[in-house]
């Protein structure tokens, strides 16, 4: 379904941030499944945080131990302003740096908090609002549930594995579709007859993937492209990767 003319007019507000390097320490982790984990830093390092955007990221980083500074980049899940404390939430499957260092954070534990260096803001009265993505994208999903209006119409479709499909927002209008594969996962957005209506398209993920998403959205669907930010978090054989595809 073609969208209406009048979404092909750019809404989004790009905002830029003061680049700051805080240095914090661990205040708080949380196992949440077997493959995800919440680490929650402070500091006052954090006074003045801002990030204004679900999709957001941050420099994450950390020294490993040959002494080397690890840097990876990661959505700011929340923020408390007045306790200056940001969480975080690792994926913990598969190996990599990030992930050893959250399987064994600990209360006390140092790390450095870089950026965000900007916000994409993208209002949150479209009439409907598509998420999906692989788990990578599922900390940004559950914040940006959190902050559309209850009315607002959302459709979610996420390549999670089972024991990781974590309760999201339990209200009405959220449409959710797990899946088990990449393919899958694009296979649900290609079959997708996109509602009628003013929409956000917004996917996450793995490189190859993303590529293949933004085909199905933006050319065989003729999503505008004003009306979607297609993302790719990570690429296969990569360890420190993120690029914007849209």
């Amino acid at each position: 379904m073609t969208s209406p003319i009048h979404s092909r007019v750019r809404r989004v507000e790009r905002i830029r941030h003061e680049l700051r390097r805080r240095d914090v320490e661990v205040a708080h982790v949380e196992r949440l499944s077997p493959g995800f984990a919440a680490v929650t830093f402070r500091g006052p390092a954090l006074d003045g945080f801002l990030s204004l955007s679900f999709d957001d990221h941050v420099k994450f980083m950390f020294h490993d131990a040959a002494g080397e500074l690890v840097r990876r980049d990661y959505t700011p899940r929340r923020f408390d302003a007045e306790r200056r404390e940001l969480t975080i939430e690792f994926a913990l499957h598969g190996e990599g740096a990030a992930s050893d260092w959250a399987r064994q954070a600990t209360v006390g534990q140092p790390a450095i908090i870089g950026g965000p260096r900007g916000s994409m803001v993208i209002p949150t009265d479209y009439d409907w609002h598509l998420l999906a993505g692989d788990d990578t994208a599922l900390p940004a999903i559950h914040r940006r549930l959190e902050e559309l209006p209850s009315s607002t119409q959302a459709i979610v479709i996420a390549h999670v594995a089972a024991p990781d499909r974590r309760l999201l927002a339990t209200r009405p209008g959220i449409q959710l579709q797990w899946v088990d594969s990449d393919e899958a996962l694009v296979a649900a957005v290609s079959a997708l007859p996109l509602p009628p209506g003013e929409g956000f398209a917004w996917c996450a993920g793995e490189a190859s993937t993303m590529a293949r998403m933004r085909q199905v959205l933006l050319a065989e669907k003729d999503h505008p492209r004003e009306a979607a930010r297609i993302a790719a978090y990570w690429k296969r054989g990569a360890s420190e990767f993120h690029e914007n595809l849209e």
